[in-house]
């Protein structure tokens, strides 16, 4: 029966009757597209090739940028929750602070894919998501303002499926990718779940690329009978093909983890903020630079991060070249140390101080950039220098360090948006010299008064 379902859902899908099936996704008043966001959505094509799903792709332009110099692609999983879940992608505050930090747009698509259809009608990039991807480029292009986000490099993020759609991405368009990074899900090479699917090829170019593999260890190391036993031997699999080859690659095993993105963003956020400051050119529409092999440092492979041979710089490893884990620096160096060890990367510097705070009509409101390294965990309110309320007051993450925004399993800030703002009881002081707003991030620093 569930066979019989899934394959009615696909013919429904591709005939264009899914929506007689399932409700649209829906997109909450909190996260309409205004600038400076902006959202472009097509419709599913039942023509061969075409994308069978409909998608919608919201980009985040950092206010004030000229040009942009690229674009980070935070693409979500397979799933009807988890390409729900993609319709806040844009909206992370953690994610943006890494996207103005190199004047680029932060972009999360959203596939709205019935539960029970077959994943990779999109997250094969060759069934159409490739080129619906490089249309919206274009339309948001022109709806932003700015045209050269159709020929500005990318650095794409994947989550499970979205993995596949990122290796996938790599595998056809290695010159315009800065770097990779792949959350339980690689690029497919020989089958799946007993399917026969169409190969990759594995281009010279694509060697170059920076790529972090990163997965839970209870997806196949420690855990080899679960759910999501198959992703371990289909990342060391690819590992090793690209590795062999001298590949830039590495890999991140999350000692804490299922398939669920845990506190991986502490690394992947830094690791892509150090391969962006070495390959992105200065002038937007220049080339990709290259990545300084003088810099890197090695680590070798093993499963167990306590008998792992340490990471030390490339000149001086003796160990071998095929089984090495390729890091651009030292510091992404003692931060993946850190990370496959307890995935507690260290972090000493306060997050910036919130701005614009403001008091109308008894409630303050404020703006706030997230800390690049360690994001933001939560904001203290203080009254004559003594903290009265936090924002939020019990914040929670199930699947790591509790963050502002709350996060979803696909790594997405939960659903309605939290907001910037506290209200001051009627019995309280409302003036606003009384009072000092502070940022926290997930390390625990604070801000200095603002």
């Amino acid at each position: 029966m569930k066979i019989l379902t899934a394959i009615a859902l696909i013919v429904a899908v591709l005939s264009g009757s899914a929506s007689a099936q399932h409700p649209p996704y829906d997109y909450p008043p909190a996260i309409e597209a205004d600038s400076p966001y902006y959202r472009i959505r097509y419709e599913g094509s039942s023509e061969p090739g075409e994308l069978a799903f409909p998608v919608a792709y919201t980009l985040w332009v950092p206010p004030g940028v000229k040009q942009l110099r690229g674009l980070i692609v935070h693409q979500h999983g397979c799933g009807e929750g988890s390409c729900k879940s993609g319709q806040t992608g844009a909206f992370d505050l953690h994610w943006q602070s890494l996207a103005k930090e190199h004047d680029c747009g932060l972009m999360a698509p959203a596939y709205e894919q019935p539960e029970g259809t077959d994943c990779q009608l999109w997250c094969d990039p060759r069934n159409g998501s490739d080129a619906a991807f490089q249309k919206s480029l274009v339309d948001l292009g022109e709806q932003s303002g700015h045209p050269e986000l159709a020929t500005v490099p990318w650095a794409l993020w994947g989550h499970s499926g979205g993995g596949h759609w990122a290796g996938g991405m790599l595998m056809l368009h290695p010159e315009r990718i800065a770097a990779v990074w792949l959350r339980s899900g690689v690029p497919l090479f020989e089958q799946v779940d007993g399917r026969a699917i169409k190969p990759h090829a594995l281009s010279p170019a694509a060697l170059q690329v920076p790529v972090m593999c990163n997965l839970g260890t209870k997806e196949g190391v420690t855990d080899k009978k679960g759910r999501f036993a198959k992703v371990w031997p289909a990342n060391q699999a690819f590992f090793e093909k690209m590795r062999s080859r001298g590949a830039l690659i590495g890999i991140a095993i999350d000692p804490r983890t299922s398939h669920e993105c845990g506190n991986s963003r502490y690394l992947a956020i830094p690791w892509l903020d150090a391969c962006l400051a070495a390959l992105l050119p200065a002038r937007s529409g220049d080339a990709l630079l290259s990545m300084p092999k003088e810099s890197a440092w090695l680590a070798g492979l093993n499963v167990d991060a306590a008998n792992a041979i340490a990471a030390m710089p490339a000149a001086k490893y003796s160990g071998g070249l095929a089984s090495s884990i390729w890091l651009p620096n030292e510091t992404i160096a003692k931060a993946w140390s850190q990370f496959v060890l307890d995935t507690n990367v260290a972090d000493t510097t306060p997050p910036p101080a919130p701005r614009n705070v403001r008091l109308v009509d008894g409630e303050l409101t404020w703006e706030a950039d997230a800390d690049l390294q360690s994001g933001i965990a939560h904001f203290t309110i203080e009254r004559n220098g003594k903290t009265i309320a936090t924002v939020p007051s019990n914040g929670k993450n199930p699947f790591g360090r509790p963050v502002f925004q709350g996060l979803q399993y696909s790594d997405t800030p939960a659903m309605p948006l939290i907001g910037m703002r506290y209200t001051i009881e009627s019995s309280q002081p409302a003036a606003l010299s009384d009072y000092r707003v502070r940022a926290v991030n997930t390390a625990g620093l604070v801000s200095q008064s603002p």
